[in-house]
């Protein structure tokens, strides 16, 4: 894979990640954007500081697993990237993290929904 199909590959995923966080800002979740540049800048910083807890996570031998019980971590720690990433970029907000919970779960159900109607589409 060259260099040209990997930038396109991680814009084209940045852009489908802010329109997610987009749509989940207009549900009123506990999650607020100002615009869909700044859900794509939130995409994009979710996307490192996302990156960095979970390299952390994998130093410290910390597995997150596939049980219900890993669901519910994955969900906690995608609530604290999103309060994280509150504290970091302007024009995104969160109200606490009970309304960082509840955007991560609809992130979470949206990306899912979205990437299999894709798959259904490619087929």
């Amino acid at each position: 894979m060259d260099i040209l199909s990997l930038l396109f590959i991680i814009v084209l995923g940045g852009l489908i990640s802010g329109f997610v966080i987009w749509i989940v800002s207009k549900l009123g979740l506990g999650l607020k954007v100002d615009g869909f540049i700044n859900a794509f800048g939130a995409a994009i910083v979710i996307a490192m500081v996302g990156g960095l807890v979970n390299w952390l996570l994998g130093v410290l031998d910390l597995s997150v697993g596939v049980d219900w019980l890993g669901a519910i971590l994955y969900f906690i720690i995608a609530a604290v990237v999103l309060l994280i990433t509150d504290r970091l970029l302007e024009g995104f907000r969160v109200s606490d993290f009970v309304g960082a919970l509840i955007a991560a779960i609809a992130i979470g159900i949206i990306h899912f929904l979205l990437g299999w109607y894709i798959v259904l589409l490619l087929g």
